[in-house]
C-alpha cells in the first residue's frame, strides 16, 4: 500500500502585505545592498498600490497583475522584467518557504522579450554635449558623468555613500553583482562636480549618507532604511527608477547606455581587451567583447581604408 502524499497546510492568513514584505527583505537572498534596494523598491510600490495593511491571503492573482501593469506596463522590457522578477521572488518565497496563503504573478503578466539594440553605444561627442548642457541639474550631470567615467553599473553608483569616496585618488569601492567589493575610478569631470554636489546651503559639505539624494524628504509611510537617509538633509537616496526616468526625459537614453558607451569608446581607442575588462570588471571575455563592439563612428572611420588612394601628382 503506497503512502499518502504529503500535504503542507497553508497558514499565515493574518499576515499583511507589509509584514510579508518586511519578512522577505531580511532574508539572505536580499543581503546584497543593491539587490535589497531594488527588491524593496519594487515590492514597496506594489503593496502601496494594493494596500499595505491588507491580508496577503485575500489578494488575488489578477490584482498582482493589474498592479504590475499599472506601475510598469508602459516601461521598457528590462524595467518590466526587473520589477516583475522582484515581486515574483517575494511571492514565491511566501508560498514555498513560509507556506503562507499568497497570490502568484498571473500567467498573462509574463516576462517580456528584451531585444538586442545595435545602437546602444552613444557617440562620445553626444555624451559630452549632454553633460555640458546648462539646463540639466547638477545632480543629474554628476551622476551621468560618474556613470560614464567609471563605466560602472547604475545600481552600484546609486548605492555609494559620501564616506565611500576617496576624492584624492578619484575612486570608490562598490559591491558588484557577485557580492565582491571592487574599486571604480573617475576622471576630472566627476572630480570637479562632486564638491559642488556635496555642498550644503550653509557653505559646509555633507560628510556621511547617500551620495545621490532624492528631491524631497520621504513621507512617513514610505520611509526607507536609516542607511538610505541623509543625516544632513533628511532626504532619501535617489532610486534607480527615478534616475532612469530623468535620463530618459532629458536625453532619451537608458542608464546602461552610459556604461556600454564608455566600454565601446575604450574599444574604439584600441585599448586592449584585458584593460577594458579591468575597467568594466567583467570576468568573461566573451561578455566583454559584446560591450566593446565598435560603434558607428569607428566603423565609418575604418571604411576610409577602403577608399582609393589619392593621387600625389
Amino acid at each position: 500500500m503506497s503512502a499518502a502524499p504529503k500535504v503542507t497546510a497553508l497558514r499565515g492568513g493574518h499576515i499583511t502585505l507589509a509584514a510579508a514584505a518586511d519578512a522577505f527583505l531580511v532574508t539572505p537572498r536580499t543581503a546584497n545592498p543593491n539587490t535589497h534596494r531594488a527588491y524593496a523598491s519594487a515590492i514597496d510600490r506594489t503593496i502601496e498600490r494594493l494596500g499595505r495593511d491588507r491580508s496577503l491571503a485575500e489578494v488575488a492573482d489578477a490584482e498582482i497583475g493589474h498592479a504590475l501593469t499599472a506601475l510598469w506596463g508602459t516601461s521598457a522590457p528590462a524595467t518590466w522584467n526587473r520589477n516583475r522578477a522582484a515581486v515574483t521572488s517575494w511571492l514565491s518565497w511566501c508560498q514555498t518557504k513560509k507556506h503562507w496563503a499568497a497570490p502568484s504573478v498571473p500567467a498573462d503578466a509574463e516576462r517580456r522579450k528584451e531585444s538586442a539594440d545595435e545602437t546602444r553605444a552613444v557617440a562620445k561627442t553626444t555624451i559630452h554635449r549632454l553633460l555640458s548642457r546648462r539646463d540639466i541639474p547638477l545632480r543629474e550631470r554628476a551622476l551621468w558623468r560618474m556613470l560614464y567615467e567609471t563605466a560602472a553599473r547604475a545600481a552600484e553608483i546609486l548605492a555609494l555613500n559620501v564616506e565611500d569616496l576617496d576624492l584624492e585618488h578619484r575612486r570608490a569601492p562598490v559591491r558588484s553583482k557577485g557580492g565582491a567589493v571592487e574599486w571604480v575610478y573617475w576622471e576630472t569631470g566627476t572630480t570637479h562636480l562632486l564638491p559642488r554636489l556635496l555642498r550644503l546651503p550653509d557653505g559646509t559639505s555633507r560628510t556621511h549618507g547617500p551620495l545621490f539624494l532624492s528631491e524631497r524628504r520621504p513621507v512617513p509611510a514610505r520611509r526607507p532604511a536609516a542607511a538610505d537617509i541623509c543625516p544632513h538633509t533628511g532626504r532619501a537616496r535617489l532610486g534607480y527608477d527615478r534616475a532612469r526616468v530623468l535620463l530618459d526625459k532629458y536625453a532619451g537614453l537608458d542608464l546602461h547606455q552610459l556604461r556600454h558607451s564608455a566600454a565601446t569608446h575604450l574599444g574604439e581607442a584600441e585599448v586592449p581587451l584585458q584593460l577594458i575588462m579591468g575597467k568594466t570588471r567583467h570576468k568573461n571575455p566573451h561578455t566583454a567583447m559584446r560591450y566593446v563592439k565598435p560603434g558607428a563612428e569607428a566603423i565609418a572611420k575604418v571604411t576610409e581604408v577602403l577608399a582609393p588612394r589619392s593621387r600625389t601628382h
